[in-house]
């Protein structure tokens, strides 16, 4: 009996998306239930009284209106769209469609189906009154996000379920017994989503890789990995690929290219740098001009495109920083090895020379394939001695080049650049991996040289090709792009930054990146500063990889591109392919082509990015571990409607206070003045405020932090 009633009802939802299609297909037109009928070719009785249940159910729901007695029409056109689900914790979700001045979607658990957070659907939206939110139902599930998931396994005797620590994979995974790959109770682990029948509640999958056992260093580092979607090894046929390529360099390849042997040549990067993708060449000319070499690692000259090694290259997009490991995008041979600028070594590099006066003009300029020795590798800290001590090997070199970066720096500021100065949080750990202490990398002018003098060739790259081609026959190019930032993001923003005495002027661009830059300047050192950067960072655009633009609002420069780090980032690669094949009289490349490349590159960039933060998070969390119940200041440095997240001023580890946990009052959020506020006392709590918190709780499978306020 119950089956049968389960047939008829999944009958009547195909029927019912059948019939509102019949009306979207046909403009609309009012219809009865024969016209219904007719248009589905169905001419049996009880599928035509179906029909007619299914035109009055519609009509209820205000999906249809009865606009004449038997005949119906749709009261909104466009019932079908397709989005990205933006999974809720209670297990409802919301659809983001693709038109971004379309509202957002909601869809009750129950109507999401089979539909998991990130995947594109298609869904049928209900019509509503004025001033509510649309309702919709998933009917398609166009494309997964992901099909793998890291978690825990659980075993009994029967069977095994199978938790994901993903908090918007609602599900947990049924895994049969004979699927286990030889997992055990508690392990963690990958698993694969394989099937999910209509009427199951779980999806069935299997055990895929085996990370270890929990808690583990190398197997919670492995889990975010897998979690991103990062491979944690090389296929053979990539390993092998890059195990072919000669070490040695042909005298005929030497011949085609400029020869910077015999010119004084360094890299400078951090002490446990194992991959050198820049290097400066210096010469002081005899007419008192300096070449300044940018010499950058010629990973395309090894990568033959199309090529396993390339594919994976481009699947990867770039190489992974977590906070105990790099996950490189080249195989190890490639990227320590051969493409490494190694001192004393002859290298391939690919170069943008400059030619500068003693203002750091640029008077000539040239790019091509050169060839180098790096005399020496100094680390940031070995260059920050010299500047400040004003002596060391090749000091007279090395202060010039300061000199002449700090003339490139103070320029780029007075052209409307924004000077974003984030702290960058750094582990010192045991030989476990476990994190003994907590610092803060401290950004001086030896990195800031490096910098200046990347910034300097990705400018002038970008430049050179965009001139390239005439009016609209502009030469494909990959730009490295960030839009000027949305006015109402900019006029909140300006509006809490007040707050704290500080003006920002919308006026024009240029206003609005010189009041940043003196706010900036301001709040040096000061306990707002991270809440106030983090803050200005938000209401900026991001930052994306693309042929259809040119401009960076950031850096305030009208052409920029990424050049000089191909090892780590594969649009580094792209942008050397086509620079060279332009140089050598190419014709211009297939845009549609490039920017879906360029997509792809964004979209892997951000993947890092998530995984890098995700790793600093576990670390923080597991730093936490042995201090709970202990007193620290912090900042309050986000707000949401459950909860006030305090970053620890000492360590920068950030945790939450859940609203329900102050005792004094009942707080509610006002999201307008990014304040927490008491309804009785009216006590307030603002972003940027100082507290102390005792650590309460560390769930390190969640990676998250409960503090509790300590009140006076």
């Amino acid at each position: 009996m119950s089956k049968k009633k389960n047939n008829n009802s999944s009958i009547k939802t195909v029927l019912t998306q059948l019939v509102l299609g019949i009306f979207e297909q046909n403009g609309n037109t009012p219809l009865n239930y024969k016209q219904v009928s007719a248009k589905l070719n169905v001419r049996d009785t009880e599928a035509r009284d179906i029909i007619l249940e299914i035109l009055k159910d519609e009509a209820k729901k205000e999906v249809l209106k009865q606009i004449s007695p038997g005949k119906f029409q749709l009261l909104e056109l466009k019932t079908f769209v397709e989005g990205r689900v933006d999974m809720t914790a209670d297990g409802s979700a919301f659809i983001v469609t693709d038109d971004e001045h379309e509202t957002d979607i909601f869809v009750a658990p129950r109507k999401l189906r089979t539909a998991l957070h990130g995947d594109r659907v298609k869904v049928y939206v209900y019509a509503k009154n004025k001033g509510r939110s649309k309702e919709g139902e998933v009917i398609e599930i166009l494309q997964r996000r992901k099909m793998e998931f890291t978690g825990i396994v659980k075993l009994s005797e029967r069977y095994a379920f199978f938790i994901p620590d993903d908090r918007k994979m609602l599900h947990d995974i049924f895994i049969p017994l004979t699927e286990l790959n030889g997992a055990k109770n508690g392990i963690k682990a990958v698993a694969e989503i394989t099937d999910w029948p209509t009427d199951a509640k779980n999806p069935i999958g299997r055990i895929k890789n085996i990370l270890g056992a929990q808690g583990e260093n190398d197997t919670e580092m492995n889990a975010i990995l897998a979690e991103y979607g990062f491979p944690l090894s090389f296929p053979a046929e990539v390993e092998h690929d890059a195990e072919q390529i000669p070490d040695i360099i042909s005298p005929e390849e030497i011949a085609k290219r400029r020869d910077f042997r015999d010119v004084l040549t360094f890299t400078i990067d951090p002490f446990d740098a194992k991959d050198f993708d820049d290097a400066l060449s210096y010469k002081l000319l005899d007419n008192g001009n300096y070449e300044v070499g940018v010499h950058i690692a010629d990973v395309a000259h090894y990568i033959i495109p199309d090529s396993a090694l390339d594919k994976e290259a481009f699947e990867r997009g770039t190489s992974v920083y977590l906070v105990d490991r790099v996950i490189p995008m080249l195989p190890e041979r490639l990227s320590n090895g051969l493409c490494s600028l190694r001192p004393k070594e002859d290298k391939l590099c690919f170069a943008a020379v400059f030619e500068l006066d003693n203002n750091a003009n640029i008077v000539n300029e040239w790019y091509g394939k050169t060839v180098i020795h790096s005399d020496r590798r100094f680390t940031y800290e070995e260059v920050q001695e010299i500047i400040e001590a004003q002596e060391g090997e090749y000091s007279a070199e090395i202060l010039k080049l300061n000199e002449l970066a700090h003339v490139l720096r103070d320029r780029k500021f007075k052209n409307g650049a924004i000077s974003f100065e984030t702290t960058e949080v750094k582990f010192k750990l045991d030989e476990q991996g476990k994190p003994v202490g907590v610092y803060v990398k401290e950004r001086k002018d030896a990195h800031k040289l490096i910098e200046d003098f990347m910034l300097l060739a990705n400018r002038k790259v970008a430049e050179h090709v965009s001139k390239m081609g005439k009016g609209k026959h502009k030469y494909t190019f990959v730009y490295r792009v960030h839009d000027s930032p949305k006015p109402d993001s900019l006029a909140n923003f300006a509006q809490f930054a007040a707050r704290f005495g500080y003006k920002i002027s919308t006026k024009s661009d240029k206003d609005t990146a010189r009041s940043l830059n003196y706010l900036m300047n301001d709040v040096e050192g000061k306990k707002e500063q991270n809440v106030l950067t983090q803050l200005a960072i938000r209401s900026m655009a991001k930052a994306i990889y693309t042929t259809k633009g040119t401009s960076h609002y950031g850096l305030a420069f009208d052409h920029y591109t990424h050049f000089t780090s191909p090892i780590r980032r594969y649009p580094d690669v792209m942008v050397h392919r086509l620079l060279f094949h332009y140089l050598n009289g190419g014709q211009s490349a297939n845009a549609e082509h490039y920017e879906k490349m360029c997509e792809h590159s964004s979209q892997m960039e951000k993947k890092a990015a998530d995984a890098e933060r995700s790793s600093v998070k576990y670390k923080q969390a597991e730093y936490l571990q042995n201090q709970v119940g202990n007193i620290f200041s912090g900042v309050i440095s986000g707000l949401t409607e459950w909860g006030m997240y305090v970053e620890i001023i000492e360590n920068k580890c950030e945790g939450m206070i859940r609203l329900r946990d102050i005792s004094d009052d009942f707080y509610t959020l006002d999201e307008k003045n990014y304040a927490i506020i008491g309804q009785r006392k009216k006590k307030v709590y603002q972003l940027g405020d100082e507290v102390q918190i005792r650590v309460k709780n560390v769930d390190l499978t969640k990676k998250q932090i409960d503090f509790s306020l300590v009140q006076e």
